[in-house]
């Protein structure tokens, strides 16, 4: 049997003074994704770049502009009814404002106070990227 994957795009995305967006996962019909923190991002649609996937799903999530910086990491991970490879970028807010379209929540934090949310899965080695590389700054 095939399992579903899934090709996703994520952004981490730093404002002016250095903070990361982190935003809550709503209820979904998984329970291990369900109200999990993530960085804002979805899927890659067919013929498009992921850089311009996470550019328009950004502005369709939370009504933000953004500008990449860099890639920052690729993440495989299983999740019990579906396989994710997820590239995430650093990016930087662009626009002073958001909206949240999709997400429950949102947090504004330093990379050394990511870990005090409860991270979905595949979000995690992209947290300790994070932090590895702030802690060698």
């Amino acid at each position: 049997m095939n399992r579903k994957h899934v090709s996703v795009v994520a952004a981490v995305i730093i404002n002016s003074n250095r903070q990361i967006l982190c935003t809550q996962r709503a209820a979904s019909i998984h329970n291990y994704t369900s109200w999990k923190w993530e960085f804002p991002g979805g899927k890659i649609e067919p013929n498009e770049t992921p850089e311009d996937a996470i550019v328009r799903e950004i502005g369709e999530e939370l009504h933000m502009q953004i500008a990449i910086k860099k890639a920052l990491c690729t993440v495989h991970h299983s999740y019990p009814d579906f396989d994710i490879t997820m590239q995430a970028f650093a990016c930087e807010q662009t626009s002073n404002t958001f909206q949240l379209t999709e997400h429950n929540d949102f947090a504004w934090l330093k990379a050394n106070e990511l870990m005090h949310l409860d991270w979905a899965a595949a979000d995690l080695p992209i947290v300790h990227k994070i932090i590895e590389d702030y802690n060698s700054k």
